[in-house]
């Protein structure tokens, strides 16, 4: 493998801007043949990487910071996190409603409505694992003036644990057996077995107030009012919503954290692209916040010159990715299409699914479209270091992906296109509506034409792609497609909720109205068992060994194809003082942004 001046310093700059760690620049260097001493001189070029100073909030009292700015190319659509499939969705829904702590950019875990963060030291965590109790914090009301306390974490359990309410984060809250309350605030978690990702479960997902879902839990969640006119404890109160378009918000005067928020008032405008959204932050200066910004790295740096903003690109685990459907897309059963179970007419052939492996360049992705904010990888689960497998996993090889496919007798026809007991090797490949993942789609597509591998595009709007509009046939947990594409984010630095992703239980149907994170189809009893003992495995290094076990077996199997991992890049105004983190949503934060 050779490297190139353009890939060099795209890869420098990532370094320079600690979106890619030193020593995978020096590995990947190592790997192309570069020897150590001379891959040692290039990272110096770069420089020490960005280090973010300690955030420290300064304003003095609350209010005072005038509107908050907010521009959305993806606007949200939902405002219960536990029905939004999206970034988008939990962004909006962060403006209003909190969890028990947050992950803070570095992934520690500080206390929002918890009065402190459960530990084995305080007596919080058991050391058996079988229980967490959580104090919560005392004096903080919602936005309607009702008290929050345990029977608010309670409902919020009992709504998401309900077979029949379809909530997205089911999964977060299964492990939890019971959640007792204690006394009016303190709950303590229960579980069937031992629990060491027991911080998921009112973390990665926030608290709802018992008094507006308690009569909505099951059959009526979608009905719940709340869904769409939230109240919450948060820094700000709910003032108009209109789905994609708009968003707005008001101080809260009775926040429970001191001389916050800053802002008298928020606005998240949605729609438009991203290139907009980084010109109006960091040219215009009509914004303060440009959100998750999928625009080519030498676009953004152009932009960026304009002088009144600065890209952010917060470290995490999101992972741009390929996505196979293992059930049939074209086949419908009682209404439904890729229902769970049909099985795809092409891609369960192992030879397909590698072939497809071997046709995606990342480097060239990364080089000509991500730069700063992508980093190329083979692997799902990547970060924190300590889950990084040292699995290579399959490189761009045309020459290789042909050998696969010829020796697995699928032949080329007249026109060029592979088939094989008369059927076509012809894909419908679906993402959302974005330059880079447009990009993405014709790298990919040139390489699987060179394949003998016809591919049909499609972009859909990002606000239906990752839309919780049930009626909708272009929603990506519908996959009506044999290839989709997009970023699956990391809530936070423990990948155990992360790997759920490919449980065989938790497959996307008409059933749990396709809220199941398992999107692909994808079955492996081996995947599910070794999910099943990571699970209830306490000791860490024994625990990290079966989550990059999991990575393994889905990667190897080519049930996916990962491309790059992507840090949270976010443009915002020089005047804006925000710490934006790399693990679950970028608004966590939000109660400390300030002008100044």
């Amino acid at each position: 493998m050779s490297v190139h001046e353009d890939q060099l310093r795209a890869a420098l700059r990532a370094v320079a801007a600690g979106a890619l760690p030193r020593r995978r620049f020096i590995a990947q260097l190592i790997a192309a043949g570069v020897p150590l001493p001379l891959a040692a001189a290039l990272l110096a070029q770069a420089g020490p990487a960005r280090a973010q100073s300690p955030f420290v909030y300064k304003p003095t009292r609350r209010g005072g910071g005038g509107v908050l700015r907010i521009l959305m190319w993806q606007g949200p659509t939902h405002l219960n996190q536990h029905f939004g499939s999206g970034a988008k969705d939990t962004f909006g829904a962060r403006m209003f409603c909190e969890p028990l702590a947050r992950y803070d950019r570095e992934g520690n875990l500080e206390a929002l409505l918890a009065a402190e963060v459960p530990t084995l030291a305080n007596g919080g965590v058991a050391r058996d694992g079988l229980s967490v109790t959580w104090k919560l914090k005392r004096g903080v009301t919602w936005h309607d003036g009702e008290p929050f306390t345990a029977d608010d974490v309670v409902t919020t359990w009992e709504f998401t644990r309900h077979p029949d309410t379809g909530a997205f984060t089911f999964g977060t809250y299964a492990p939890v057996k019971l959640v007792r309350k204690l006394d009016t605030h303190t709950v303590r978690l229960e579980f069937d077995k031992p629990t060491p990702a027991w911080a998921e479960a009112f973390v990665l997902s926030v608290v709802l107030p018992h008094k507006h879902f308690a009569p909505y839990i099951g059959a009526k969640s979608r009905d719940a009012p709340a869904n769409f006119k939230p109240v919450g404890t948060g820094p700000y109160r709910f003032v108009e919503f209109r789905p994609g378009d708009m968003l707005r918000g008001e101080l809260n005067p009775a926040y429970h954290l001191p001389n916050r928020p800053h802002f008298d008032a928020f606005e998240i405008k949605g729609g438009g692209d991203a290139v907009s959204a980084a010109r109006a932050v960091m040219q215009s200066g009509d914004y303060d916040v440009g959100w998750n910004l999928q625009v080519e790295d030498d676009v953004l740096t152009r932009i960026e010159r304009g002088g009144r903003g600065r890209m952010d690109f917060a470290p995490g685990g999101d992972i741009e990715y390929l996505l196979l459907n293992h059930a049939d897309p074209w086949k419908e059963v009682d209404g439904e299409r890729s229902h769970p179970s049909t099985r795809h007419p092409f891609l369960l052939d192992p030879a397909v699914r590698e072939a497809l492996a071997h046709l995606v360049d990342r480097d060239a992705i990364q080089r000509v479209i991500y730069g700063r904010a992508g980093v190329p990888t083979s692997n799902f689960l990547n970060n924190p270091a300590a889950f990084n497998s040292r699995r290579a996993g399959p490189g761009f090889d045309l020459a290789k992906a042909n050998a696969l496919l010829d020796a697995g007798g699928w032949v080329r026809g007249g026109d060029g296109v592979r088939a094989k007991g008369g059927q076509r090797l012809k894909m419908l490949f679906q993402t959302s509506a974005s330059a880079p993942r447009q990009k993405t789609q014709a790298i990919i597509k040139h390489s699987a034409q060179a394949a003998g591998i016809e591919m049909e595009l499609k972009a859909v709007t990002p606000a239906v792609f990752f839309g919780g509009d049930i009626a909708n046939p272009d929603t990506n947990t519908k996959f009506y497609a044999d290839l989709q594409m997009f970023t699956v984010t990391r809530a936070g630095p423990d990948p155990g909720r992360f790997m759920e992703l490919f449980c065989s239980w938790l497959v996307a149907s008409k059933a749990n109205k396709w809220n199941g994170r398992n999107i692909t189809r994808w079955r492996n009893d081996d995947y599910d068992r070794t999910f099943r003992a990571a699970e209830g495995e306490v000791d860490p290094v024994k625990r990290a060994a079966l989550l990059i076990r999991l990575n393994d077996i889905v990667c190897n199997d080519h049930a996916i194809v990962p491309i790059v991992v992507r840090p949270k890049p976010t443009a915002l105004a020089n005047s804006l003082q925000a710490s934006i983190g790399g693990w679950g949503s970028e608004a966590a934060s939000v109660h400390d942004w300030y002008r100044g």
